[in-house]
């Protein structure tokens, strides 16, 4: 019975090796091009066909949950790492405005006066001007049509000097989201939002020309930092099409064993405690508590909310769905709100950014 184990458990061992392999090739030897900006490989050299084996135990115990000893998690600087990436970023933006005289551009459409979305255009703006990037951004009112939002779309699609577009969402809810998002040129969809994008995304074999910033920015966060993706149980909370949906796509791509915790889920805190890996993007401040998680799995954490508090000079401040005071003390890895994925968001959105005008441009 144990050789018959052994031998069924091969297979599953052999793909294992050869998708190590076949990652630290593209990191090696695929030099120049965006691979070094960002760690992630592309997804379809990810692809491996579905062999079952029966053996219950083919799984090792991740190297960081063999090291937890009940200590406060390890905390990762998303701004830190950001930085990284957009000095990789800037670095490859001169190289193209050296060679063939011109630079990526990005516009931004933003309606209404929410002041989150003029928070996120401004810090993304000010990303754009740190890594050299050309940016524009056209403010429409809360009342406006969506024939006017899409007449802005029409425009930069035509625009050469733009290479990536974006609607700083949510929208008003009087404008249909998808009927806004249709008009945006797939080839400029530096969000990754578009059914199209979204479809290659979740689609074995396809490979989206864009994958959405958030979700992006949390798998980069994984690589990055070591954590090993493949075979884990992960749960994503939160099913939106902007972040839950896509990160759940984005992280079954690198073979994680994913569920999606949404509102109607039952015992949730049951399911996320048996998870490796816990992303949760609810919105709800401090929704997941020390006990929803289990002990040495890495949470990341998308959820940014705002919670009075008189002592901050705003009067607000910004916290997490998870609560962090708690699951610091059980997680084995975890990233702090603000300064964990918001910074990793914008840097995937310069990465995208760059990405498009490489391949509008045809620059190597």
């Amino acid at each position: 019975m144990t050789g018959m184990m052994g031998l069924m458990a091969t297979p599953w061992n052999y793909l294992r090796r050869k998708l190590q392999l076949k990652t630290r090739v593209l990191h090696t030897v695929k030099g120049g091009l965006t691979s070094q900006v960002l760690m992630s490989p592309p997804l379809v050299s990810l692809d491996l066909p579905d062999i079952w084996s029966l053996s219950s135990s083919r799984l090792s115990v991740s190297s960081v949950h063999k090291i937890f000893n009940e200590q406060t998690a390890w905390v990762l600087d998303g701004k830190m790492i950001s930085m990284g990436i957009r000095s990789s970023i800037a670095g490859e933006v001169r190289r193209m405005e050296e060679c063939i005289g011109k630079v990526p551009g990005l516009a931004v459409i933003m309606v209404g006066q929410r002041w989150d979305s003029q928070i996120y255009v401004r810090n993304k703006i000010k990303a754009c001007e740190e890594v050299g990037i050309k940016s524009c951004v056209t403010e429409l009112p809360t009342d406006c049509t969506e024939a006017e939002v899409q007449s802005a779309l029409l425009r930069f699609n035509k625009d050469p000097s733009i290479h990536g577009i974006l609607v700083q969402l949510p929208l008003p809810q009087h404008l249909d989201e998808g009927k806004v998002l249709d008009v945006l040129g797939l080839e400029k969809d530096v969000d990754g939002f578009h059914p199209l994008n979204t479809g290659n995304l979740a689609v074995i074999g396809r490979e989206p020309l864009f994958i959405p910033c958030t979700p992006k920015g949390c798998i980069e966060l994984l690589i990055r930092s070591g954590v090993e993706i493949i075979g884990k149980k992960a749960v994503v909370i939160g099913r939106s099409n902007i972040v839950g949906l896509p990160t759940s796509f984005l992280l079954q791509r690198h073979h994680a064993t994913v569920t999606v915790i949404h509102a109607f889920t039952e015992n949730p805190e049951q399911i996320t405690s048996a998870a490796d890996i816990v992303v949760s993007a609810a919105g709800i401040p401090n929704m997941v508590r020390g006990n929803w998680i289990k002990p040495g799995a890495i949470v990341i954490d998308v959820g940014t909310s705002p919670v009075e508090d008189p002592s901050c000079e705003d009067g607000y401040r910004l916290v997490g769905d998870v609560c962090y005071e708690e699951a610091v003390n059980v997680a084995s890895v975890i990233t702090p709100v603000p300064g964990g994925v918001g910074p990793m968001t914008v840097a995937m959105l310069l990465s995208n950014t760059l990405d498009s005008a490489k391949r509008m441009l045809d620059f190597t």
